[in-house]
């Protein structure tokens, strides 16, 4: 089977076409399909399409675009940018994507990068809790009630995993969730069902060059970033590798088993934040 050969040249009308027709099956239905699934939208949502900079925002962005001109109900988009101190280089690669993409960016500015530059260690968990925090207030403050994200198939399946090898906790990461600290506001992620592979293919056919990652921390520490076990992600995704030579299937099972789960064969569960043990039953 040939390899497709990229197209370097636009108008953004070819890219879309290829996500209707070449990657209908492999990204627009499973993106639809996470929409009914999850029930993610309904009529009158204003939602803020957050993107980043990387390959699954902007994916995510056109897809909600091109979703809301054929949708059989009305709601309202926002694309919002944070940038949180990028390099002017990062800050010129994102604005000139959204422009070839066709995509109404609307970038605001803070200081998440300055302000966790004085973590010692690894300062992820905190600059993305700052990040998605920045985010439900700009999106609340244009009158939004949704924000999108761009998680994937593969970053749930990852997740899950993580959790139980390093948290000791079974636990998923959401398709939606309700904020805890903004009232009215939900976070969803439409690409739940969409796999990595699949944008990645996608990305190469129109020799799109998006973020991979922008973060000053990161790019100081790029030859170690690409070591295995740098992260706990990247020993997830090569786990996952191992794993599938074996059993080919292995990533369809863990993301089918956090939708068959049966609470009677767990020995303690938190729901609501109460804490049940199985001796509740005897």
């Amino acid at each position: 089977m040939s390899t497709p050969v990229p197209n370097t040249e636009f108008p953004c009308a070819r890219v879309e076409r290829s996500l209707q027709k070449t990657y209908c099956k492999r990204i627009w239905n499973p993106f639809t399909k996470a929409l009914k699934q999850y029930e993610l939208l309904a009529p009158g949502d204003q939602a803020a399409v957050c993107v980043s900079g990387g390959k699954d925002s902007f994916l995510l962005a056109k897809l909600m675009q091109m979703l809301q001109r054929h949708s059989d109900f009305s709601f309202s988009l926002r694309f919002l940018c944070m940038d949180p101190g990028y390099s002017a280089v990062h800050r010129a690669c994102i604005e000139a994507n959204a422009a070839r993409l066709e995509i109404p960016l609307e970038v605001f500015e803070s200081d998440i990068f300055a302000a966790v530059e004085q973590v010692g260690g690894s300062p992820c968990y905190l600059c993305a809790r700052m990040r998605r925090g920045h985010l439900y207030k700009e999106a609340q403050a244009r009158g939004c009630n949704k924000i999108a994200l761009g998680h994937h198939f593969n970053d749930v399946v990852e997740t899950t995993l993580m959790g139980m090898l390093y948290g000791a906790q079974i636990q998923a990461m959401p398709p939606k969730l309700k904020s805890k600290n903004y009232c009215g506001m939900q976070l969803i992620r439409p690409l739940y069902c969409v796999h990595e592979e699949d944008i990645l293919a996608w990305q190469r056919l129109h020799g799109l060059e998006f973020l991979r990652c922008a973060c000053r921390f990161t790019e100081q520490n790029a030859k170690s970033a690409d070591r295995i076990g740098a992260s706990k992600r990247q020993e997830m995704k090569q786990l996952l590798r191992h794993l599938k030579q074996a059993h080919p299937d292995v990533e369809k099972c863990i993301f089918q088993s956090i939708h068959n789960v049966r609470l009677d064969t767990l020995v303690q569960y938190t729901h609501h934040g109460v804490e049940h043990s199985f001796l509740e039953e005897f």
